[in-house]
This record gives structure tokens, C-alpha cells and sequence, in this order.
């Protein structure tokens, strides 16, 4: 009897067709394949692919460990994790609707029969008990299983390719925490620096004031340059708290968890080479969020064939068997045996107009997942421009402060100088101070902008957690 219901399930399903469209990969402007317009300095290198662990092109171990505890034990990943695990469980389920329904079912019942129905010698009062297998499979004519399941192989692609943007985003975010953190030790320590040579110059005009040299004005000018500086120091250092607390909330742990180690550095990350950053072809193929939008909408293609199938009748074959006894062993024991076979067609042909309906809000919505992923595109490519833009003239700053400071710092080794022998008044110190402490500090904060603008472009670029597309399960 199941031999017999599989083969004519089996004929009827070489027969089927998949309604609705299939999927087609949607396309990408021709000029995205290209090499991108901001890529031009010599320190971005736009024949090289972009590294998946790039964070390890600063060589540093201490960001290598916190970043894998990140992966393990960031909260959004975990939250990342469970849905992509919620996604495989629902696309296994979608997958039993090909596997017949079997269920078996037995009962029991006591009670009395009219004397007129009963054959000679049986007793009126007695047991019976009734066991049974029943098969029920649908057969797919119009493809409703089949693009069900293509919707969850969708949106299970779609769930792998968040989780993925989360680990991105973690990443970046854990090496922008201990950048700063890393940024703000190195400015503590250039304010300090300058509260120092503030000192020395401080007391070199306090002797020339005793002696008569220069007035009590020049002093308190030098002084308040001074103290002005030395009060930039503690919001350095909250900058810095701010960070580290950051940085063990991102790894899983609270502030007073986080080791020492991830404090200790206190010098910008840079790296020694060019950013290698691809082209616009790698870069649409590596972003997740560009390969989730691309999910989504085959996942809302296969519902139009979904919705659509509703408009066809369901036709399923069953088939059942049992036996009928006063007892178990008449039942197992070989007492009377039934079976049937049959089919069963469904068709709600007078709610067309309801199925309809659901059909044109299944292609509203692959227009709009079609929308969603030109838009993705579109503002992949804008962040990666502008985050080479930016990291590129921020590099260009950078050489100009570098001109400045340099300049600064030998005049005012001059204007000391010319001070101790008298040549010039303490004004012409102090505004020679002023613009060197200026200038060492701009150059400074322009080096940690510079670590952040390398992050956001790696993060721009899709550099993460792996960088390759998986096959849905």
C-alpha cells in the first residue's frame, strides 16, 4: 500500500512545475566594478584584496586576543548567532512539508451493542480496541513546497550574512575602543610633555623677573598657558576610561574584568604599509550587507510562487490501515485487517480574489527587497568612497601639521634661546609656547583621527569575519 502511494506520488510529482518567477541575481551598475575614484594616495594600494583578519596589519597581539574574545563572548554576536540557528531550524522545518505525514493512532472503548446487530454467540457488553497507521503526503503540482523552501534558503542566507555584519561591526568597533583608548595615553602624554617645557619655560622667566629682566605679566602670561594645558590632561584621561570601559563591554565582560594588558599601550595604532583596498567588484561581493539584501530578495521572489500556488488546488494522497478487536492480541494477532487508499483535493476556488491579493503583496514586497538591495549598493560604494575621501586628506593633513609642528618647535628652541641672552621679552616666548603646544597637540589628535579613519574604511571595505559567501544549509 506505501509503495503503491509513493508512485503515483512520485508520477504526479515529475509533473509538477514551480509557479511564480525564479530568482535572478539582480545587477550592479557597471561603473561599481571598477576601481574606486578615491583611491588615489600611495598609501592605499587598490591592486591588493582586502584581508579578512585586517586588524593583524598593526601587529599587535594584545588587539589580536581581544578581538577573538569579542567573537566569542560580544553580546550582539550571540544575539547574531541565535537567529542564524532560528533560521536553519526553520528551514529545516520547511523541508518536512516534502516527507509524508505519518501518524499512528490507537484507543479503547467499553460499551454495549443492540442485540439485532450482534453475529451468533457474541456478547453484548464487551471491549474493543482499534489500532491504526495513516499516511498523508502532498504532492507539490505547483510548486508551494518547493518555493517554500526556497523562502527559507533565502532567509537563512540572508540570517548567515547579518550574523557575519554583526562580527564586521564588533570587530571594528573593539579595534576603534582600543584605538582610542591607545590615542588618548599618547595625547596624555604629549599634554604632559608640554606641561613640562611649559615648567622649564616658567622658570627661566620667573629668574629673569627677579633679576629684573622681565616684568611679573610675562610670568602670570606663561603660567596661565601653563595651567591651561595641565587642565586638558583629565579629560584626556576620561577619554581614555571611556574607551577601556567601551572596550570590555565589546569582549563580553565588566569594566573591572578587563585585563591590564588591554590599558598598557600607549602609542596610535599605525601600520607600516598601504591599505589594500581592491576594487568596487570585490568589495559588492564581500560586503555582507550587499550579499543579505541579495538573500532577501530571492527569499520574497520564491513567496510570489508561494502565494501564487494558493491559487491552484492542493491535492494530497493518503492512505491508512488497522484492525478492529476485543482485544491486543486480536489486533496484532492477525484478527481483521482494513486498509484504503484515496486522494484528496482542495481548491478555495470562490477566495480567488483573496489569493490574489496576497500574490500582489508578494511582488510589492520583491520590488521592494529589489529596492532595498540597489540602495544597499548604492550606499556601499557612497561609504567606501567617502571613507577613502576622508582617510586620504586626513593623511594630507597630517603632512601639513607635520610641517607646522616642526616649524614651531625650531622657532621656539630659538625664541628660548634669544631669551636667555636677553635678545627678546617674555611675550615673544610666550606666543612662540603657545603655537608649539598648538601644534603638537593638533598633530597628536590628527594622529589618532588618522587610526580611526583607517578603521572606518576597513570597515567600509567589508573586511571581517571570514569575507566568503556560505551555501545556506
Amino acid at each position: 500500500m506505501f509503495r503503491t502511494l509513493m508512485t503515483a506520488a512520485s508520477a504526479l510529482a515529475l509533473a509538477a512545475c514551480a509557479t511564480g518567477p525564479d530568482h535572478v541575481a539582480p545587477q550592479t551598475p557597471s561603473a561599481a566594478a571598477g576601481a574606486f575614484v578615491a583611491a588615489t594616495t600611495p598609501a592605499l594600494d587598490p591592486l591588493a584584496p582586502v584581508r579578512a583578519d585586517w586588524w593583524k596589519l598593526y601587529d599587535d597581539p594584545v588587539l589580536d586576543g581581544l578581538i577573538a574574545d569579542a567573537q566569542a563572548a560580544n553580546t550582539d554576536v550571540r544575539v547574531a548567532v541565535a537567529r542564524l540557528d532560528r533560521a536553519r531550524a526553520a528551514l529545516r522545518e520547511t523541508r518536512t512539508d516534502r516527507l509524508p505525514q505519518v501518524g499512528v493512532g490507537a484507543g479503547a472503548s467499553y460499551g454495549r451493542v443492540p442485540a439485532a446487530q450482534l453475529p451468533p454467540g457474541a456478547p453484548r457488553q464487551d471491549w474493543s480496541i482499534d489500532a491504526g497507521l495513516d499516511v498523508a503526503y502532498e504532492v507539490d503540482l505547483f510548486g508551494r513546497v518547493t518555493r517554500g523552501i526556497e523562502a527559507a534558503r533565502g532567509d537563512l542566507g540572508a540570517a548567515q550574512a547579518d550574523e557575519e555584519a554583526v562580527r564586521v561591526a564588533v570587530t571594528a568597533q573593539t579595534v576603534r575602543a582600543y584605538a582610542d583608548a591607545a590615542s588618548a595615553a599618547e595625547r596624555i602624554g604629549v599634554a604632559e610633555r608640554i606641561v613640562a617645557l611649559l615648567d622649564r619655560s616658567l622658570s627661566l622667566t620667573q629668574r629673569r623677573q627677579q633679576v629684573g629682566l622681565t616684568t611679573g605679566l610675562d610670568t602670570a602670561r606663561i603660567a596661565t598657558l601653563r595651567d591651561q594645558r595641565r587642565a586638558e590632561i583629565p579629560a584626556l584621561a576620561a577619554e581614555r576610561d571611556a574607551a577601556l570601559f567601551r572596550l570590555a563591554t565589546l569582549t563580553g565582560r565588566a569594566p573591572a574584568e578587563l585585563p591590564p594588558i588591554a590599558g598598557q599601550r600607549a602609542v596610535t595604532l599605525r601600520l607600516a604599509q598601504p591599505i589594500p583596498v581592491g576594487d568596487g567588484a570585490a568589495l559588492l561581493a564581500r560586503r555582507p550587507d550587499v550579499r543579505a539584501a541579495e538573500r532577501r530578495l530571492a527569499a520574497a521572489t520564491a513567496r510570489i510562487g508561494v502565494a501564487t500556488a494558493d491559487l491552484y488546488p492542493r491535492i494530497s494522497l493518503g492512505g491508512s490501515v488497522g484492525s478492529t478487536g476485543a482485544n491486543i492480541a486480536d489486533v496484532f494477532g492477525g484478527g481483521p485487517l482494513r486498509w484504503l487508499l484515496g486522494s484528496l483535493i482542495s481548491w478555495s476556488f470562490t477566495d480567488h480574489e483573496r489569493a490574489r491579493a496576497r500574490v500582489a503583496g508578494a511582488e510589492a514586497d520583491s520590488r521592494a527587497a529589489l529596492a532595498q538591495f540597489d540602495g544597499t549598493v548604492l550606499r556601499a560604494l557612497e561609504e567606501t568612497e567617502t571613507a577613502l575621501s576622508g582617510y586620504a586628506r586626513m593623511l594630507d593633513r597630517r603632512t601639513a601639521l607635520r610641517a607646522a609642528r616642526d616649524s614651531a618647535e625650531r622657532a621656539a628652541r630659538i625664541v628660548r634661546a634669544q631669551q636667555r641672552e636677553g635678545q627678546v621679552d617674555g611675550l615673544v616666548l610666550l606666543d612662540a609656547e603657545r603655537s608649539f603646544a598648538e601644534t603638537e597637540a593638533q598633530l597628536a589628535a590628527i594622529d589618532a583621527g588618522i587610526a580611526t579613519a583607517q578603521i572606518d574604511l576597513f570597515r567600509a571595505l567589508g573586511g571581517g569575519w571570514g569575507g566568503t559567501t556560505r551555501a545556506p544549509g
